[in-house]
């Protein structure tokens, strides 16, 4: 009887344990402040002064969470976490949409349009990358406060909105699309506007969703000018509200409620990370479209 064939052993790789140690050492790093945050979220304030961060849940996280979000605070006393999730939602949106149609419609100029300087104003748009927005917070600002837009909506995004990164993406984009079906579209009689909306606008559909959520979470995640723009409690942020919040709490009272600033801090990481995971397929194929 002939011996069965016997499959070869694959040889041992010290290098895939070495690659699978740091993957899981990096998402211990990321994961857990996020843990410490959560778990501290659930105890009570009093515990939380007296023995700082706690590594287990406690019976207190219904509560803080509650009070995060519909609990009146900060200096005035009239500010409440929901209230500064809508502002969140509110810049993020606006912030996502406003750079998606400023950048597209650059793009569409740079790349459709017979100007003479367009790869130099391309580049000039480019390097505007190497400008933080620190680097221009001042002269930002002043503007802002003389046309008199502080304290609004309208401040809080419009300035943000100039965007290379979102140019570069649908530059990259549109010169992948073939010249054939902008002959095509020349000869059906579509105009520039037409060919825009009813021909570019839905093939960039998948980088469209891509930079949104790119864009999206950078809006959520703005602290240095809203901080600046805003000084109305109505208008605060999640992210810049948080501090104005536990900072009124310490001068307040004697013990700072952290567990409901923990709280906030946990709510204000939920949407975007629901949105990077739900998007995640969208966000992935519109990256890679744009290398075809």
């Amino acid at each position: 009887m002939a011996d069965p064939v016997s499959t070869p052993r694959r040889p041992f790789r010290w290098s895939a344990i070495l690659d699978h140690g740091v993957l899981i050492a990096g998402a211990l790093f990321m994961l857990i402040p996020v843990y410490l945050a959560l778990t501290t979220a659930s105890h009570d304030k009093l515990l939380i002064q007296r023995e700082g961060l706690q590594w287990g849940f406690g019976d207190q996280a219904g509560a803080n969470f509650s009070a995060a979000l519909f609990q009146s605070g900060g200096f005035t006393g009239e500010i409440t976490g929901a209230t500064m999730l809508m502002n969140s939602f509110i810049l993020g949106i606006g912030f996502a949409v406003g750079k998606i149609v400023l950048s597209m419609m650059a793009a569409y100029a740079i790349v459709y349009f017979r100007l003479r300087f367009a790869t130099l104003a391309f580049w000039v748009i480019f390097t505007t990358l190497l400008l933080p927005l620190e680097v221009r917070i001042v002269p930002s600002y002043e503007v802002i406060q003389g046309l008199g837009l502080a304290n609004s909506y309208t401040g809080l995004i419009v300035p943000l909105l100039a965007s290379a990164t979102g140019t570069f993406f649908f530059r990259q984009f549109f010169l992948s699309i073939p010249e054939e079906l902008v002959d095509a579209a020349r000869i059906d009689g579509a105009g520039p506007v037409k060919f825009f909306i009813d021909i570019l606008v839905p093939l960039s559909r998948t980088m469209i969703a891509a930079i949104f959520i790119i864009m999206y979470v950078y809006g959520w995640n703005q602290y240095l000018w809203p901080t600046l723009i805003t000084t109305e409690e109505g208008l605060f942020t999640l992210v810049r509200g948080i501090r104005q919040i536990v900072q009124a709490m310490a001068e307040g009272s004697e013990v700072p409620d952290y567990g409901r600033a923990m709280a906030l801090a946990i709510i204000a990481m939920i949407p975007p990370v629901v949105i990077v995971i739900t998007c995640q397929s969208w966000f992935v194929k519109g990256l890679t479209e744009s290398d075809k």
